[in-house]
């Protein structure tokens, strides 16, 4: 992504800024610059030089990708403060990642072992994903979550385990649905009943 690409990104996803030239007071532009830097040394597979350019980048940002890491386009790290993105990490178009983000390793896997974040995932402060998952288009992330298995797309996943709010609720409802037509089927019975006794 050019330089203008990422400024317009980011004026585009946070309203608080007034200017262009804020956007280069933002972390999150930075990490994603030096990312760019770093990644194309990596694929040049100049490993020292980027992982210099990557630790340089973390120091003065607190944002911490692996070079090896792929990134579309259109992400944006809001606040950004102690994001962790790993090498095998594969983000799509238009995700928003706030502070404290890690997409990690579970350390047991080998090969691909960090998350799959398709496009236009939103992903909360403090979230865990983690290991070689998959979080579908769509999906968002609630703060605090800890999610270790594949994320449908479209969901909504809270909480610790974390768990998908969207199947919850249509569950929910679909036992309310039962419930009352459980009730209609009563009614209806005991209207049978009083027809029959009248008889």
């Amino acid at each position: 992504m050019k330089l203008s690409k990422l400024v317009q990104n980011i004026r585009q996803q946070d309203p608080a800024i007034r200017s262009g030239i804020e956007v280069l007071l933002y972390q999150g532009f930075w990490a994603m610059f030096n990312h760019k830097i770093a990644n194309r040394l990596y694929r040049w597979r100049l490993y020292f030089l980027s992982r210099a350019v990557s630790q340089l980048s973390r120091f003065f940002t607190g944002i911490e990708i692996h070079p090896g890491a792929k990134i579309g386009n259109g992400v944006f790290i809001d606040h950004g403060a102690g994001v962790v993105i790993g090498e095998t990490c594969e983000i799509g178009d238009n995700v928003t990642m706030y502070q404290g983000v890690t997409l990690g390793g579970t350390g047991k896997d080998t090969g691909k072992r960090h998350p799959t974040i398709c496009n236009n995932v939103i992903i909360g402060a403090e979230a865990l994903l983690l290991g070689p998952i998959t979080v579908g288009e769509g999906a968002k992330i609630g703060a605090g979550a800890i999610v270790i298995k594949d994320v449908p797309p479209g969901s909504t996943i809270v909480g610790e385990p974390a768990r998908n709010i969207k199947v919850e609720a249509s569950v929910r409802t679909e036992i309310e649905q039962l419930k009352e037509r459980f009730a209609q089927i009563e009614e209806r019975i005991v209207q049978l009943e009083r027809k029959f006794l009248e008889k």
